[in-house]
């Protein structure tokens, strides 16, 4: 016998031109899907002509509006802390290496500069005379730190209630 036909025709591929059309058609469903639901969530963008506007309306009541606007800076003297000058120098061993260091100190009461700046002087001359195995790791960071604290607390008589370090860096 010869082989048995069912009496359908044989199954054709369908066209690249259907299959990007398909394609097509697809992506842009989603994309206006996504759009419709975006708006739908999102708030409305800002105005910016009438944005523009506010501030030269405020002129002449408040032109300084820009200064007070955000967050203020922590590291200010009204709230009793005062941000040192970076510290850089080489260590005690190896002298080829050099430490960075900026730290803010935070004041019981009204900042004074000048002992800030004895402070920093104090811990300038403290970092040079560290070598690099003593401060490895987080301990010897540990140590450091409190070492640096005991310095600033015999130095300002209890004045100062906190050391903040800022940055860290060995190179």
């Amino acid at each position: 016998m010869d082989e048995l036909d069912t009496g359908t025709p044989a199954s054709k591929k369908p066209s690249p031109i259907v299959t990007i059309a398909a394609i097509a058609v697809l992506t842009l469903l989603a994309g206006g899907g996504g759009w419709v639901l975006g708006g739908m969530i999102a708030p409305p963008p800002e105005n910016k002509a009438e944005a523009a506007v506010e501030p030269a309306a405020g002129g002449e009541h408040g032109g300084d509006k820009k200064k007070d606007e955000g967050l203020p800076h922590i590291a200010t003297e009204a709230n009793g802390i005062v941000q040192l000058e970076p510290i850089t120098t080489n260590l005690a061993y190896p002298s080829e290496n050099w430490i960075r260091l900026e730290v803010a100190l935070q004041f019981n009461g009204a900042p004074d500069v000048t002992m800030s700046e004895q402070i920093h002087q104090d811990i300038a001359g403290y970092l040079k005379t560290v070598s690099l195995q003593q401060i490895q790791g987080p301990r010897g960071f540990q140590y450091l730190k409190d070492d640096i604290q005991e310095r600033v607390d015999l130095r300002s008589e209890g004045r100062v209630t906190n050391v903040i370090f800022r940055t860290f860096v060995i190179q």
